[in-house]
């Protein structure tokens, strides 16, 4: 039986770039229910719309690059609307778009136009955080400059438990705060180095609070996603092990 538990496609990109379709079929065997993209690897939104529908998976989201979606905001949203995403999300920018930086301001522009164009689509553009988010500008975290700027009505959020942690905030306090802009979050493990790295685990053997995320989350109502960011080639061994470990908090 599956669990109210999506994945983000990323962490099996490998398998996804060979066959689109048996790693989605792997997918749904493992018992998650829906899928967030990450790329559509060459096929078109009909044919993806079409084999999520034979193999039962929910296809919830998407992450787009913000320059794409600023270069096509039109055809890049009504792709993932066809498909059925709900959502489309920002996943990343780089340091001249983020908050303090030389094109901050052209980001909120860029978000509040594709946030319209993705409501007249019936989707909700929201915004994936990393760790330098949480950094303070003029006494705020940059976090919530972007959501002071960009109404509730164009954007929400798709809270990072696992970046949130690495920077040293409290995710399930981070989750609870924002809980009226917050409608997914990501799921993910961490452990630190000896050399003061972080590199992803599976889910439940890392250092991050996941148990206390999940059971939140779940009181919450939040939509919740799998990810892993490891660049290796245990993807599939790693997703599974992920949702064993969200199994157990279950029994």
């Amino acid at each position: 039986m599956a669990l109210p538990v999506a994945l983000q496609l990323y962490s099996i990109r490998d398998e996804m770039a060979k066959d689109m379709r048996e790693a989605l079929i792997k997918v749904m065997s493992m018992g998650y229910d829906g899928v967030e993209f990450a790329g559509l690897y060459g096929h078109s939104a009909s044919e993806i719309k079409a084999l999520c529908a034979e193999l039962g998976l929910n296809p919830i989201s998407a992450h787009v690059p913000i320059d794409d979606m600023v270069k096509d905001p039109e055809g890049v949203v009504s792709t993932y609307a066809e498909i059925g995403c709900k959502y489309i999300v920002v996943p990343y920018v780089i340091e001249e778009r983020r908050p303090g930086g030389s094109k901050f301001d052209q980001t909120i522009e860029d978000m509040k136009m594709i946030g319209e164009i993705a409501k007249k689509h019936g989707m909700t553009l929201l915004y994936h955080n990393h760790d330098f988010e949480f950094v303070k500008i003029d006494g705020k975290y940059g976090l919530d400059l972007i959501y002071e700027r960009v109404p509730a009505s164009l954007l929400e959020t798709e809270i990072d438990t696992c970046w949130a942690y690495v920077a040293g905030r409290d995710p399930v306090e981070t989750i609870t705060a924002l809980k009226d802009r917050v409608h997914m979050i990501h799921l993910k493990d961490i452990k630190k180095t000896a050399e003061g790295k972080h590199e992803g685990r599976a889910l439940g053997e890392g250092e991050a609070p996941v148990a206390a995320v999940y059971a939140r989350a779940k009181e919450l109502g939040m939509r919740m996603i799998v990810e892993s960011e490891n660049l290796n080639p245990d993807g599939l061994s790693e997703v599974t092990r992920c949702m064993n470990y969200l199994r157990s908090l279950e029994k």
